[in-house]
């Protein structure tokens, strides 16, 4: 199922994981893309886990079989922490590069040692951050906050349409309330879709009284950096194919992310 010519493959729920792909055509800026939208399937982050492992392996086996990618990019949160095993166990001939929290990174950097999670429910109550918090973040208080409606205000955006700046401000508020939420210096995105808000997030974390400043991370460098490792050595072509969004559902639900879309390279849309 892996394509010596095939494109980079990533996946999410929605357009979430433009974050990402955004990051590896900065890394790799001649590689050809595929970027699925499993928009039947959306949102990931309020399904179970067996839903969501269920669906992500069966539709990752039906695009391997017909777009041969030559590596996979789980590009949400969600999905990477829950399925991500079984995938590569089911796909083992493809290399396949999973999003996680970038509590490291948080860790790495923050002077208060008080870390906020913002993701989506699914995400944050995974085994998979307490494991990340207790490797990389054992002298840090971690607090996790599951904020789906960021992940309708980030596409939102991208159709056009004005952030609630209510729902900024609870996202934040839903961290800060937590014991020792006053003293949070550092906020990791934990979901695809929140890098895309960062500016409103920044402006609404910066307001006059709400507290400290905050510091936003999130692991797309890191995802596209290993991207860049794994395919190390690879020719591409000189002029390569426009990036294409297969989506499961209706294509007419992304006839208003068509600009969005061609601001990350992609021009093409098919559905799967």
């Amino acid at each position: 199922m892996r394509g010596s010519g095939g494109p980079i493959l990533l996946l999410d729920s929605g357009v979430g994981g433009l974050s990402i792909l955004g990051a590896v055509r900065k890394r790799l800026p001649a590689a050809p893309i595929a970027y699925c939208a499993d928009t039947a399937g959306f949102p990931y982050g309020t399904k179970t886990e067996a839903e969501i492992s269920a669906r992500v392996s069966g539709l990752l086996g039906r695009l391997a079989e017909r777009l041969r990618p030559r590596l996979i990019v789980i590009a949400c949160n969600t999905a990477s922490t829950i399925a991500l095993a079984h995938v590569r166990g089911v796909l083992g001939d493809v290399p396949i590069v999973g999003t996680v929290p970038a509590i490291k990174p948080a860790a790495e950097t923050s002077r208060s040692r008080v870390i906020g999670v913002l993701g989506t429910p699914a995400t944050v109550r995974q085994p998979y951050v307490d494991d990340l918090a207790l490797r990389f973040a054992a002298d840090c208080r971690i607090l996790r906050h599951g904020a789906p409606a960021l992940v309708e205000a980030a596409e939102a955006k991208l159709r056009g349409r004005p952030v609630d700046g209510a729902v900024l401000a609870a996202a934040l508020d839903g961290l800060r309330v937590q014991t020792d939420g006053h003293l949070m210096d550092t906020v990791v995105l934990a979901c695809t879709h929140f890098p895309l808000l960062r500016p409103e997030l920044e402006e609404a974390a910066a307001r006059p009284g709400i507290g400290r400043p905050l510091a936003f991370l999130d692991g797309a460098a890191g995802i596209a950096r290993r991207v860049a490792q794994l395919l190390e050595g690879a020719r591409w072509p000189q002029r390569p194919p426009p990036g294409r969004i297969v989506a499961t559902g209706p294509l007419e639900a992304l006839a208003t992310l068509r600009a969005a879309l061609h601001g990350f390279g992609i021009t093409r849309m098919e559905s799967l």
